[in-house]
Order: C-alpha cells, then sequence, then structure tokens
C-alpha cells in the first residue's frame, strides 16, 4: 500500500510540475511580441516567429519552356502569351481554384450514395464492489460495419448539390476571365514595348537629322553666310535630340521588364520582340456596334460567372427553405463482440428507419431564409450591374478604336507633310533663303509628327485588344478583330 501510495504522491507532483509549467508560459505579457512596443516603432518578431528569407522561385519559371531556337529569334505576340497563360499566377491560381470547385461538386453529389463505415474497439475494465471483496475484470472486442442513407429531405440534397455545380461553373467562367484579362495585359506591355522602340528608332532618325542640319549650319558658317548663333542653336537642337534618345533607351529596358513579369519571368531576361508594323489595318474592323454588344452578352466570361453565382445563391436559399422539413432517413448495423476470451462472443443486428423533423430552433431556420433569400436577389442585381457594364465597355471600347483609327489617318497626312516641309526647309537654308529658325521648327514638327504617328498606331492595336477583350473573343480562337502583327518595314520613316 505504501508503493501504491508514493507512485500516486509522484504522478501528482509531476502533473502539478507540469500544470505551473503551462500557467508560466500562459502568464507572459499578453502584448509581448505581437504589436509594435509604441506608436513611432516597426514591429519586431520573435526569434520562432521570423520570416523565412525569400529566394527565386525556379519551380514554375517557365524559362524551361523557352528553347534555344526561340531565345536566338525575336517573339512574336503569340509566344508571350503562350508563355503567360501557363505561367502567371493569376491563371494558376484561378485554375486552382477551378479545380477545387469540382472537388467540391463532387463532394456534394456524395449526397445521392449511402454511407458505409468500419468500427471497431477494445475495452478493458477493473473494478471492485461491497467494499473491494468482490472484484471484477472484462475484456471486450468488438467490430461491426453501419450503413446510413438519406431516402428523402424534400429537395434539400438536390439543391445543394445544385449550387456546387453552379459554382463549379461561376469558378471556371470566373477562371476563363482571368485568361483573358492576362491575355489583356500581355497585349498592352507587348504594344508599349513595341511603341518604346518605335520611339527609340524615331529618336534615331532626329538625332541624325539634327546633325544633318547642324553640318549645314557649320558649312553655311565656313562660308561666311550664317553667324555663330546658327550653329549653337543647331547644335543645342542636336544636344536635345541625343537626351531624348538616351531616355527612350531606358524606357525599353524598363517596358521590356514589365513585359517579362506579366509573362511570370524574370524582369532580367534578356529577349526582345518585333517593330510596332507601319502598315495598320485600321478600316479592318468592320462589325456594327450592336453586334458586338450582342456577341459580348453570349460571350463574356465574367458576365457567364455572375449569372452562375446569381443562380447557386437561388439554389442556397432553395436549400435553406427546406431544411425546415422533415428528412427520412435509413440506417442499418451489423457486429460482433467478443467477451474476455473469443468463446464468448455476441452478434447485434439493426435496422431502423428514422425521421426527423425540425419544430423550434429558435427562429434560426426563419433568419437563415431571410438571408438566403437577400443574398440571391443581391447577386442578382450583381449579374444584371455586369450585363449593363458588358454593355457600356463594348460601346465605348467600340468608338474609342473609330476615334483611334481617325487619329490614325490623320497622323499619317501629318507625318507626310512634316516630312516634306522638313526637306524644303534645309534645302532652303542651305541655299541661303530660309533662316535657321525656320528649319529648327520644321525639324522639331517633324519629330513631334512621328511621336503622333507612333502614339497613333499603339493606341489603334491597344483599342482593339481591349474591344476584343471587352466581347470576350479574346482567347477563343478568334483573331477577326486582331490582325497578326508582322514586322515593320520603314520604321520611323
Amino acid at each position: 500500500m505504501k508503493q501504491t501510495e508514493l507512485k500516486k504522491t509522484g504522478l501528482l507532483l509531476i502533473l502539478g510540475l507540469l500544470a505551473l509549467t503551462a500557467c508560466t508560459r500562459l502568464a507572459e505579457r499578453p502584448l509581448e511580441h505581437r504589436i509594435p512596443s509604441a506608436p513611432d516603432s516597426q514591429w519586431r518578431p520573435p526569434k520562432n516567429a521570423a520570416a523565412p528569407a525569400v529566394t527565386r522561385d525556379t519551380t514554375h519559371s517557365g524559362l524551361e519552356a523557352i528553347s534555344p531556337e526561340m531565345r536566338a529569334r525575336n517573339w512574336t505576340l503569340a509566344d508571350i502569351v503562350d508563355i503567360a497563360l501557363s505561367n502567371n499566377p493569376l491563371t494558376r491560381a484561378s485554375w486552382q481554384s477551378a479545380r477545387a470547385a469540382a472537388a467540391h461538386y463532387g463532394s456534394e453529389k456524395a449526397a445521392w450514395l449511402p454511407r458505409l463505415d468500419a468500427d471497431g474497439g477494445y475495452g478493458h475494465s477493473r473494478g471492485s464492489t461491497a467494499g473491494g471483496r468482490l472484484a471484477y475484470k472484462s475484456i471486450s472486442y468488438d467490430a461491426g460495419v453501419s450503413l446510413s442513407y438519406i431516402l428523402f429531405n424534400f429537395g434539400r440534397r438536390i439543391a445543394d448539390v445544385e449550387a456546387a455545380r453552379q459554382d463549379m461553373l461561376a469558378r471556371n467562367w470566373s477562371h476563363n476571365a482571368t485568361v483573358q484579362t492576362v491575355i489583356l495585359a500581355v497585349q498592352q506591355a507587348y504594344y508599349q514595348y513595341q511603341y518604346s522602340k518605335a520611339m527609340y528608332k524615331s529618336s534615331q532618325a532626329s538625332l541624325e537629322e539634327a546633325r544633318r542640319d547642324l553640318d549645314a549650319a557649320e558649312q553655311r558658317r565656313a562660308a561666311g553666310l550664317a553667324t555663330v548663333a546658327d550653329v549653337l542653336q543647331a547644335k543645342t537642337r542636336a544636344s536635345q535630340a541625343e537626351l531624348s534618345m538616351l531616355s527612350v533607351e531606358g524606357q525599353i529596358k524598363t517596358l521590356r521588364g514589365s513585359l517579362a513579369t506579366v509573362m511570370g519571368l524574370p524582369a532580367d531576361l534578356e529577349y526582345d520582340i518585333d517593330y510596332l508594323p507601319e502598315d495598320v489595318p485600321a478600316d479592318s474592323v468592320t462589325v456594327t456596334v450592336d453586334r458586338l454588344i450582342d456577341e459580348a452578352l453570349a460571350r463574356r466570361p465574367d458576365l457567364a460567372a455572375a449569372r452562375a453565382q446569381a443562380l447557386k445563391a437561388r439554389a442556397e436559399s432553395a436549400s435553406i427553405s427546406r431544411a425546415r422539413y422533415p428528412e427520412i432517413s435509413l440506417t442499418g448495423g451489423a457486429g460482433r463482440i467478443y467477451y474476455n476470451s473469443r468463446d464468448r462472443q455476441g452478434d447485434t443486428y439493426n435496422v431502423s428507419l428514422g425521421v426527423s423533423v425540425p419544430l423550434f430552433t429558435g427562429f434560426k431556420a426563419e433568419n437563415d431564409m431571410l438571408e438566403a433569400r437577400a443574398k440571391a436577389e443581391g447577386a442578382e442585381e450583381q449579374a444584371r450591374g455586369v450585363q449593363q457594364q458588358v454593355v457600356l465597355d463594348v460601346w465605348t471600347s467600340y468608338y474609342d478604336l473609330q476615334t483611334a483609327a481617325k487619329r490614325l489617318a490623320t497622323s499619317r497626312d501629318l507625318l507626310a507633310s512634316a516630312d516634306e516641309s522638313h526637306k524644303v526647309a534645309l534645302e532652303r537654308y542651305r541655299s541661303g533663303v530660309g533662316s535657321i529658325l525656320e528649319l529648327l521648327q520644321s525639324q522639331s514638327a517633324l519629330e513631334d509628327a512621328r511621336a503622333q504617328n507612333i502614339q497613333a498606331r499603339t493606341d489603334w492595336f491597344l483599342c482593339l485588344a481591349r474591344l476584343a477583350k471587352d466581347t470576350g473573343s479574346l482567347g477563343l480562337g478568334q483573331t477577326s478583330l486582331i490582325p497578326t502583327a508582322g514586322n515593320a518595314t520603314n520604321e520611323g520613316k
């Protein structure tokens, strides 16, 4: 008895020490390491909560998909779109979301099948009665199977499965919308990169012209037909042209890194693309705005996702409204119990038909129904709002494209006129008829005309990409709105 009491005392001491240690840990100052020490200080995490060092992710870098042949040539828009869709974190995340919704749909459909469980147990009990005079010991083993199945629940199971199906459809539509958003981001970054390259080539042409004007001024001064002021003005203009070219050169590197980031690649990746096309098919888009609106209402994945979310909310509302009705279920089971030894055993069987009727839930069911109906009506209004936004998007993009086409035509005429005017001014200056101010003004006008023409071409492609996105045609293999951008010829001339 003394040994037993010592064991019990030792066990109690150990438990007491463990409890004391736990209380000591819990008795720490509650705000220590949880907030900054003062309003003007930064939070310093404890050692066990320090953020791990972040390294470059090479698991899905996308570099492995770039072949040596592709590295050796300029990348086309199709190349960049393919890389971005498979490597951009947005498309990968939306794809995983769609997979999760599909798995949830399969999980909800399991309600149509019975559930079968296997269970087992082991029991060991000792005790005594009548003041310790009668002692007993019992050992038991049991194993069995149980089956349960919902026979009827007034359509709640149907509504739950339908809600999961609509959620799966909504997430798949949302993935399509994400794909189109990434394609648009790629096109925008691509055309901006092309714009910077075209501007660089234009600045090179402007620098050459400025140097040619400077040579003309120096030749006239050497012949005694011009003053040093003419040379200084021409030299200033040449320096400005060179500074502009250097600025554009830095912009090219920035936009190349932005395009690489959209593709999900490192910003410092070395690659290149073609120049902005000189010939823009501005008259190729002949579809009416009404037809484009109809196509957008039928194709826009974000609108389809909003509609699916509204149907999901309606199904959830139907499921909650049916929760107040009875549920009829069938359960059954079979098992065997062994007592003390395998010679003593007993078999058990049971089959039951159950009916569960919710009588009173503290008005929870009524409030849940009101909440579900409000959410369903809100989801339908959101879908209606998306539909209105789709019409506005197409309307705006269509007329933006029309305006871009007109600006493109005007910029072409302006560029041709400015180029001819500069040639005339240069000849007049060389022949001694014109002034240096007239020459420099014509050269500046030519530079502005080039820039406006490049901007007009870029804007037309950007507006076209936006219109394709707003009509829902991006990523569907329908390229009627987006012509293939070939290599530019005579760029900057």
